[in-house]
């Protein structure tokens, strides 16, 4: 008798996990459609001519998707972006090495050598990831003029290279803190210095969290807008965020086949980094989630 009342109470059961189900399924179809959206846009826009694009809807299908090649020829020659492309690409990679570099040489010291008040210079470096990065405009501003790194490229890659070191020092310190002490005892058995163990043994172990910080900072540094208006203004030290706003009003009765295709070429660096460093991605998130 009682498994027979049980019977339509599973039967609800199952209608109430079978609509959870749909509903997730909808909401993730939804989500896929909102992120597709955009992407369709720029990537069929630049395929357009402008007399195209003005005398069709926006979502027709291009007509001569060989005009691609015309607006990246353009929006590349046009307002600097290609200086700014390669100027951003040398910020990038030169700033997010030098604040792994830097980054994790200070979270070892931090985290396995037990230098005196290690944990107040950890909090006084990450602490400058507290303050809005508005702070930091005027006193650079001023660093930069009288000692003649404005508009230098020395001075960019400085910047960039400083301000994204706390990040890569916390979560580097948190990652060698996961390495047991074990490793670093054996090494130390065999005659290795604390130098070549943290370079020989702890750097190559920290493969992921490095892939996901190179990402991560390249990304920021490849999109940083502020500080790449403040402190340059020649076409080969300006990053191209700086150069695809300027875009927007040497271009503005262009139509935005040729700003968009500017555009796309600033989105394909981190899209590239993104596909290399895919298989490292995952893993370097899980084992920077160890204990801080």
């Amino acid at each position: 008798m009682a498994a027979v009342e049980a019977l339509p109470r599973r039967a609800t059961e199952r209608r109430r996990i079978g609509v959870g189900s749909a509903t997730i399924h909808v909401s993730a179809i939804a989500l896929a459609v909102a992120w597709l959206v955009p992407i369709w846009l720029l990537v069929t826009t630049p395929m357009k001519s402008t007399p195209e694009y003005q005398g069709e809807s926006q979502w027709a299908l291009p007509t001569h998707p060989t005009e691609l090649f015309h607006n990246l020829r353009v929006a590349w020659d046009s307002a600097g972006l290609g200086p700014g492309f390669v100027a951003s690409l040398s910020y990038g990679l030169v700033g997010a090495a030098a604040a792994i570099l830097f980054g994790s040489l200070g979270a070892y010291a931090i985290a396995r050598l037990g230098i005196r008040l290690g944990f107040f210079w950890f909090i006084l470096v990450f602490s400058a990831t507290i303050f809005p990065f508005q702070m930091y405009v005027i006193p650079l501003f001023t660093l930069y003029t009288e000692h003649g790194l404005y508009d230098t490229w020395l001075g960019m890659a400085l910047f960039y290279s400083a301000i994204a070191t706390p990040f890569c020092l916390f979560v580097m310190r948190g990652f060698f803190m996961t390495i047991p002490e074990e490793v670093q005892d054996a090494a130390r058995l065999d005659g290795a210095s604390d130098f070549r163990i943290y370079w020989r043994i702890f750097m190559p172990l920290a493969r992921g969290p490095i892939a996901v910080l190179l990402l991560f900072q390249f990304t920021w540094i490849w999109n940083d807008l502020l500080f790449g208006l403040v402190l340059s203004t020649s076409d080969g030290t300006r990053p191209i965020m700086p150069s695809l706003l300027g875009m927007q009003g040497v271009y503005a009765n262009s139509g935005p086949p040729i700003v968009l295709a500017g555009a796309l070429i600033g989105s394909l660096p981190t899209l590239a980094l993104f596909l290399l460093l895919r298989r490292y991605l995952l893993r370097g998130l899980m084992l920077t989630t160890g204990r801080v």
